[in-house]
């Protein structure tokens, strides 16, 4: 190619489009979710720089673009060409080589190498970096590992340009085309084609609107079978996304074919060839028929066989003398036990499989404590672990004993997402002590109770009145439930936690009675309730209490030790909106700052993760903050006070900020302090188990900010909306 720029006329054209061509010197705006892009393009023989407005992929500067398109004069932005197409084509000057690669575009080679690379390799630079990388080891600083990174970079980028040329030729958005390779390799292409539905379910991101919107593109009849089972499907795991293990047949077929638009004898077909695939399976509750998706009905049968199992056999702390056990642990504790706390550690010694429940307050932990102590004196080996890694900590904290999250413990590998422990490879245990236990949901206690031993007890801690699993199932209350295996609660508010507001009133909550405010005589308290008007009202009062009032008055961090919850995402008093008001208020003007995803991420900016990632060790829910960010590696970093983890750009879906977090994503963690916002507006989300969750999670001071009327209706309201599952009709029916 020449060095020439040319504009000239597509005369076969009826509209009259032209060809624009030149090199990008700057961007001036680029959205990657629609791939809309303002560039600042040079063409030859024209002094200024030309306004290019078109949509691409993947757009650096230095880069060589060919668009076809017309002239338009914008009464604000003045005249412009809009290009209906663009053609990225390679740079072939060295001038231009040397600002493509310096742009980023391609991962490892910043200003600094792309000046040696063309130094050393002028206008064959390409040719080398694809057909000859060693020679890219004669320049100095470049090893293996850089070489290695730069030659994939370049592969990946090549690919990548050729899956969203496809995609975006298909309507289809651009932002997840970096991802789909990822996933599927050079057969991307192929791969959709073959089944584009498959999207849905392989890719983080998108969904199935998405998916049915390019498999119509490509030719996929809308009342065909295929369609219809990706329907089926899909509305699936929308329920399982809402805590169901199934979902009534009649319903799913009505809920399909209105989806779909289609009629509904197409949808029992899907459904039959689905069943056929044993992908789903058709089962009844309490004789009304439903369907699962399998791996839940496997899920829930495992969870019932595996516990069933634990109940027999002999106790492993069998012999130990209880009447004297009690006056000998509450001699090595210094603490004295009262009525309840004693009938819960007989009940647990009692028995190879034990619950204990109970709100915040009630002696838990003394009571786990106290057995841990007796069983140990047996020699026993005993293991613990909770959902998530803060719940471990705390675990570990209060038991001065090691505690693993669950995954961790079953030594989950992310590569072949599996589980190395299960049935084949027991844990090494005589008990197995799980706290958190309402965080757990159907398919994670299966996999934990298959790696349990024969010979081995269990014991599940948990509150059982918090929100059940963000996954789905309702585990802990369907065992409580079924009364197949012993459970011990507790009721009785301590001395010491009695003196706590917070547990005063979060069981006030729990059983129906509204929270009681501090007095205005008493200096200082651990729970406030701020009385608002209107939402804009509670907006107003929540930003000036986490930036202002709590840390002028307590002395806390805003960012590390103020934590907003909020019932959901949308609206000005969901995350998404109070997210980036407390970031402009709390962390302003910081650079590096980018913007991935919708989201502006910054250093010093809180964030939480929002996907499991076992490749990483990090977990949905882990709260961290940004530490760093290259834009020469295009690197966002997040320390998670243990561990830090270094996210690709085209990773930055999986974290989101933090500032304010819905109280689901909360179960299992404390804060110092919660600040807490209800209003009428959340009028489908408020119960009891919402608000007293949000309440227990503040370990200091908790803050409602609420309309009266809001935080009555989330009071009164004890009928949490019932989540469909069969493990309670299962372990009865084994009784």
């Amino acid at each position: 190619m020449t060095t020439t720029l040319e504009t000239h006329t597509l005369s076969s054209e009826p509209s009259h489009e032209i060809v624009l061509s030149g090199t990008i010197e700057r961007i001036r705006f680029h959205n990657e979710e629609s791939g809309f892009c303002v560039l600042m393009v040079k063409v030859n023989k024209q002094p200024d720089l030309v306004a290019v407005t078109a949509r691409a992929a993947m757009i650096g500067v230095g880069e060589y673009v060919e668009c076809q398109g017309q002239w338009h004069d914008d009464k604000r932005h003045g005249r412009q060409f809009k290009a209906s197409q663009l053609r990225i084509v390679p740079p072939q000057t060295v001038e231009g080589i040397e600002k493509y690669l310096a742009s980023g575009m391609v991962k490892g080679i910043g200003a600094h190498f792309a000046k040696q690379l063309v130094q050393a390799f002028a206008e064959k630079v390409f040719d080398v970096i694809e057909y000859e990388p060693e020679r890219l080891e004669n320049l100095p600083g470049i090893g293996p590992k850089r070489r290695k990174q730069v030659v994939n970079a370049f592969a990946e980028q090549k690919v990548v340009r050729e899956i969203m040329v496809f995609l975006q030729s298909h309507g289809m958005g651009t932002a997840l085309s970096f991802r789909i390779y990822k996933a599927y390799g050079d057969n991307a292409v192929t791969r959709v084609q073959n089944n584009p539905y498959n999207l849905a379910k392989d890719i983080r991101g998108i969904g199935f609107k998405t998916a049915d919107e390019l498999a119509q593109s490509l030719g996929i009849a809308p009342d065909s079978v295929l369609r219809a089972q990706a329907g089926i499907r899909h509305l699936l795991q929308t329920y399982a996304n809402n805590g169901h293990c199934a979902v009534k047949h009649d319903e799913l077929i009505k809920a399909t074919a209105e989806l779909l638009v289609i009629d509904k004898a197409i949808v029992q077909q899907g459904l039959a060839d689905e069943i056929t695939a044993e992908t789903v399976i058709a089962q009844s509750i309490h004789n009304e028929p439903c369907i699962f998706l399998a791996p839940l009905f496997q899920a829930e049968k495992s969870v019932a066989t595996h516990m069933v199992r634990l109940l027999h056999g002999k106790i492993p702390w069998a012999g130990i003398d209880i009447p004297k056990a009690l006056p000998w642990v509450e001699q090595k504790t210094g603490l004295q036990l009262s009525p309840s706390q004693e009938a819960a550690i007989k009940t647990v010694l009692s028995s190879k499989v034990a619950i204990i429940t109970g709100g915040p307050g009630v002696g838990k932990t003394t009571v786990v404590n106290s057995i841990l102590r007796i069983i140990r004196t047996k020699g026993l080996q005993v293991i613990l672990c909770a959902p998530t890694g803060r719940a471990a900590k705390r675990l570990s904290e209060s038991t001065e004993l090691s505690a693993k999250t669950i995954h961790r413990l079953l030594e989950f590998d992310g590569k072949g997402f599996s589980f190395k422990r299960d049935e084949n490879n027991p844990l090494v245990a005589d008990l197995l002590v799980l706290d958190e236990a309402s965080m757990v949901d159907v398919v994670l206690m299966s996999q934990l109770l298959r790696a349990i031993p024969q010979h081995a007890g269990l014991l599940i801690v948990g509150d059982v009145d918090q929100l059940p699993s963000v996954g789905p199932g309702m585990v802990l209350a369907d065992l409580i439930e079924s009364t197949i295996i012993p459970t011990a609660r507790l009721n009785e508010i301590f001395r010491q936690a009695a003196n706590s507001n917070i547990i005063f009133n979060a069981h006030r909550v729990n059983q129906g009675e509204i929270p009681v405010a501090a007095e205005k005589t008493e200096d200082i308290s651990d729970f406030y309730f701020i009385a608002a008007k209107n939402p804009d009202d509670i907006h107003a009062k929540l930003l000036q209490l986490v930036t202002e009032r709590i840390p002028a008055r307590f002395g806390y961090d805003p960012i590390s030790d103020i934590q907003v919850l909020t019932p959901m995402n949308r609206g000005n008093l969901g995350t998404l909106a109070l997210n980036t008001e407390l970031q402009n208020a709390l962390n302003p003007h910081v650079e590096p700052r980018i913007q991935r995803y919708g989201i502006t991420l910054a250093v010093g900016d809180k964030v939480i993760q929002t996907v499991n990632n076992y490749d990483k060790d990090i977990y949905n829910g882990d709260i961290g903050r940004i530490s760093r960010i290259n834009l020469d590696e295009k690197t966002v970093t997040v320390d998670y006070e243990e561990r830090i983890i270094d996210y690709d750009w085209n990773d930055c879906d999986e974290i989101t900020l933090a500032y304010a977090i819905t109280i689901h994503k909360s179960q299992g963690s404390e804060y110092p302090v919660v600040v807490m916002p209800l209003s009428t507006q959340h009028y489908t989300l408020l119960q009891r188990n919402l608000v007293y969750t949000g309440m227990t999670r503040g370990k200091r001071l908790v803050v409602l900010v609420a309309e009266p009327k809001a935080l009555a209706m989330a009071v009164n309201n004890h009928q949490a909306h019932a989540r469909l599952t069969s493990l309670k009709e299962r372990l009865t029916s084994w009784d």
